[in-house]
């Protein structure tokens, strides 16, 4: 979708005109476009929701009542056991391992939550755990999906691209790992998810870096080859001891790649609701941003430096210039590279800059999706120049589940 900074910025300014910085806004057109963009990319298969990068249980309601969403994937525990008893969902697939005891409970003692909530494993001792909390004949059978490692390890592994998350890379331990789950009682296998950070999660275009761009592209290619047939071999081995009711995979950045792959069943997305910079640095589908904050203008340095309260809500991730907030409106705004965003305030320079004046807006967007929601009790839904909503993130109905 095609974005007129001008009319954007003039849209966002008179919606919000009642409101005092710093808030966070949502563009419904944006946020529409980019979940029928998202399902279209799918082919076909379902696309289940990142809670993690939308926490705002309004927002996770629209996107799952659009044409091909079907699911949530929660990033804790207790997070899935607060969607599925509030109605926002009835199948929650827990993104993470727990050892949330708590949550462990609740989920055993109730089994509305155990036939709609399934746990993530990748070793025995995650079942042992549990099996503490509560022993199998006292509770409902639990739903287990296996985390099969995504990451590319060439030169016979001496050489690894991507997250480190499970120990399970091969489909011989996949199988074994099945087996053990078959033997216990109390379990039952359902699914098997495999996230390819190195290919959803890393733009393959980062401005201005050209080699870094064609070695990140080199890379991708050959990790997609290789998990193409090492999780097919894994989902076969796998069934052997487990009828799937689904096998997850991919991420925002690789929808459509994941999608073509024959053992995959769904595919996962959040982040490309709300159209976050990281996402800038992709060629396949860069969403539409749909996600802002605004912070006031209260000081002028000097001619040429505006200066905004706040501002400094960086992402996770590696320290890096990646992780800031992007001032966004008016266009031409850059950070100051000896302060970047701040705590308290954020100089900005630029050729938009000497323009501003106290009391002026300027529109930021987030590194990443869900974290923008962290810093704000609500979400100000706009359509056209009409705020037409204001709804609560987690933190405005007194959750932070990680």
């Amino acid at each position: 979708m095609a974005i007129d900074s001008d009319t954007l910025r003039e849209r966002l300014d008179k919606a919000t005109a009642h409101l005092d910085p710093p808030y966070a806004v949502v563009d419904l057109t944006a946020f529409d476009a980019n979940a029928a963009a998202l399902a279209a990319r799918s082919s076909g298969k379902p696309v289940r929701a990142a809670s993690k990068s939308i926490r705002s249980r309004d927002l996770l309601d629209r996107a799952l009542g659009q044409a091909g969403w079907a699911g949530v994937m929660a990033f804790t525990l207790a997070e899935a056991n607060w969607l599925v008893r509030s109605g926002a969902t009835g199948d929650a697939l827990v993104a993470y391992p727990t050892a949330d005891r708590g949550a462990l409970a609740t989920l055993a003692g109730d089994p509305q939550l155990a036939a709609a909530v399934t746990l993530m494993i990748d070793s025995t001792e995650q079942l042992d755990l549990i099996d503490t909390v509560c022993a199998p004949g006292h509770r409902p059978e639990l739903r287990v999906c296996l985390d099969l490692d995504a990451s590319w390890r060439p030169l016979r592994g001496r050489v690894h691209v991507g997250v480190r998350r499970s120990p399970v890379h091969s489909a011989r331990a996949a199988g074994a790992l099945a087996a053990a789950v078959a033997r216990r009682a109390g379990f039952r296998l359902v699914g098997l998810m495999s996230y390819e950070a190195q290919i959803a999660g890393l733009g393959d275009a980062p401005p201005g870096q050209a080699a870094l761009s064609a070695a990140i592209r080199i890379a991708q290619r050959g990790s997609y080859r290789e998990l193409l047939a090492r999780r097919g071999a894994a989902v076969a081995a796998v069934r052997e001891h487990a009828d799937l009711e689904f096998v997850n995979g991919g991420g925002t950045g690789s929808v459509a790649a994941t999608s073509a792959d024959p053992s995959v069943t769904e595919v996962t997305a959040g982040s490309g609701l709300y159209g976050p910079t990281l996402f800038d640095a992709y060629r396949a589908w860069r969403p539409t941003p749909a996600a802002f904050f605004a912070c006031s203008v209260v000081r002028r340095p000097t001619p040429e430096i505006a200066t905004v309260l706040g501002g400094g809500w960086i992402a996770s991730g590696p320290a890096a210039t990646s992780r800031l907030p992007r001032p966004w409106l008016p266009a031409g705004l850059e950070l100051v590279g000896t302060e970047g965003a701040g705590e308290v305030q954020t100089p900005l320079t630029g050729a938009a800059a000497a323009a501003l004046r106290i009391g002026d807006r300027v529109w930021f967007r987030h590194a990443k999706a869900g974290e923008l929601c962290e810093r704000v009790n609500d979400l100000h839904l706009v359509d056209g120049d009409t705020v037409v909503a204001t709804v609560p993130t987690y933190r405005g109905e007194g959750h932070a589940f990680l």
